[in-house]
């Protein structure tokens, strides 16, 4: 759940300083204790410094005020390390801005979260308040970083390998106990990077920056992180936005077979009544549970140029590719069709151009150590491989069982968990949220990550939730749809009364329509 679902997003100017955001009081922001070592007292405080240096200029940073939060590395561990996270607060556009921020929790869990500014200033977040992104602790602008090189060069090199073959997954798990022994060996505490500490983490922050209130947006896994800071850090918190809900209750191996059917059923329902895409593709689920098949026992291996350029690299498209390319909205929503007609007419070259982008290493851009961290702590336990074959089976019972037995996006994942070694706190995490707080759940319907059916359980212990979904929009709703960003801005405004006038007049795209 850490792959940006979009290619761009505009950038725009803010002129407003800092201001207000400065520390509370009695709240140290001098001489800070260097993040890994020992401090008896260590309270979590903010101090004012420059803003993070990023591989390509993101424009909202050259106008945002920028600082660290430190923070106990284990909050139960009373004089342990401390670390250091990034924060940056964005000027809202309006010269009359509202006193109450947004803060973003960004999805993953271990994306990046200041990749994500152009996304969100493009969508307006500060239009009418202040923005404030933090990276979550272990990010690329930490310290610690709990990046993994070795598992980024694993994925680069997948996308030439059997996705679920033994032989990939020895050197999944290779690239996994490469990674915990060199951020152990460092001193890091792999069980501290959970969502309670995250929450946390925000908690902290507020504090630090002398704000009464704010409203919290979450996307993805931020989603569940901020229903877990809405449980356990009610103080302060405005309104909450849940863009793509993941909710902590329901988060887990099989939730992802669960979204992975919700999304795809939408999809074949939305086809069926268009008809154009009906008359072209009339038997669009069958082609799929066809191909399925056919590329489990016959995969392809193909040589393709990957659409972000350079040379040619290997790819092999296989069932495990293909399901995993349809959850990650490799492709348009709009090509689904037409890309698995052409897939059934021996035609594989828009899948296997997804495949081939896998190819183009970042190092770095997601915090692999976070991921680990928490979805062996939160969502593998309790979930052993049989569950997950069995919701594999409940989901497509014509697929290849191969492709049953490992979760879309989490292959190998218990086996993973069990190099990484980190507590269960399934039981701690796995609560439903109940709050007053007006709550917005935004979610699209071609979704195959995080499926809408879930936001709805959820809203039930949330009286003041309002549920919208977005038609024919996948996964992060609001840097996709104008009517999520206007719902959106109107919830900030009135959280007990947003305007969602603009969604009755939604309709998914028109699909793509290929010659015969």
């Amino acid at each position: 759940m850490a792959q940006h679902p979009l290619s761009a997003a505009a950038a725009a100017a803010a002129l407003v300083c800092l201001g207000a955001f400065g520390p509370a009081a009695g709240t140290a922001t001098a001489a800070p204790s260097r993040a890994g070592t020992a401090d008896p007292a260590a309270p979590a405080r903010y101090v004012p410094g420059p803003c993070p240096k990023t591989p390509e200029p993101i424009e909202a940073l050259a106008t945002a005020k920028c600082g660290t939060l430190e923070v106990p590395e284990n909050r139960s561990r009373p004089g342990g390390r401390t670390i250091k996270l990034a924060v940056a607060v964005v000027p809202a556009v309006s010269a009359k801005p509202g006193q109450d921020p947004v803060v973003f929790m960004s999805g993953g869990p271990g994306g990046e979260t200041f990749d994500d500014l152009p996304f969100l200033v493009g969508s307006g977040l500060n239009r009418d308040r202040d923005l404030i992104v933090m990276a979550q602790r272990g990010n690329r602008y930490d310290q610690p970083n709990l990046a993994c090189p070795e598992l980024d060069r694993f994925y680069a090199q997948s996308v030439g390998l059997s996705s679920y073959a033994p032989s990939t997954e020895r050197l999944a798990l290779d690239a996994v106990k490469r990674c915990r022994d060199r951020l152990t060996a460092d001193g890091t505490d792999l069980g501290a990077y959970n969502s309670t500490e995250n929450a946390a983490d925000f908690a902290d922050l507020r504090t630090a920056l002398g704000l009464k209130q704010w409203n919290v947006y979450g996307h993805s896994y931020g989603s569940d992180l901020a229903l877990t800071y809405l449980r356990l850090h009610p103080q302060g918190i405005r309104a909450v936005a849940l863009d793509s809900a993941a909710p902590p209750q329901y988060v887990s191996l099989p939730f992802a077979w669960d979204s992975a059917k919700e999304g795809l059923e939408n999809l074949y329902r939305a086809c069926a009544a268009e008809p154009r895409c009906k008359s072209r593709y009339p038997d669009l689920r069958r082609t799929l549970d066809e191909q399925m098949r056919k590329l489990d026992a016959q995969p392809l291996t193909l040589d393709v140029r990957p659409p972000q350029g350079g040379d040619p690299v290997k790819v092999v498209l296989d069932a495990g590719a293909v399901i995993n390319l349809l959850v990650a909205k490799a492709l348009p929503i709009a090509d689904v069709p037409a890309a698995v007609d052409e897939l059934g007419r021996g035609r594989p070259e828009r899948f296997a151009r997804a495949r081939a982008a896998g190819s183009v290493e970042d190092t770095g851009q997601n915090a692999h150590g976070l991921t680990q961290s928490v979805v062996c702590a939160e969502w593998a336990p309790g979930h052993p491989s049989s569950e997950v074959l069995a919701a594999g089976r409940r989901a497509f019972p014509d697929w290849p069982e191969a492709v049953q037995a490992q979760a879309p996006q989490l292959a190998f994942q218990n086996a993973m968990c069990g190099i990484w070694k980190v507590p269960d706190r399934a039981a701690a995490q796995r609560v439903p949220t109940s709050s007053p707080v007006p709550v917005l759940f935004l979610n699209g319907t071609a979704d195959m990550k995080t499926g809408a059916a879930f936001a709805q359980k959820a809203a039930r212990t949330l009286p003041h939730s309002t549920l919208v979904r977005i038609p024919g929009v996948g996964h992060w709703t609001v840097p996709q749809s104008p009517c999520a960003q206007k719902v959106l801005a109107s919830f900030l405004d009135r959280p007990t009364a947003p305007d969602i006038a603009c969604v009755a007049g939604l309709r998914w795209e028109p699909f793509t329509i290929t010659p015969k």
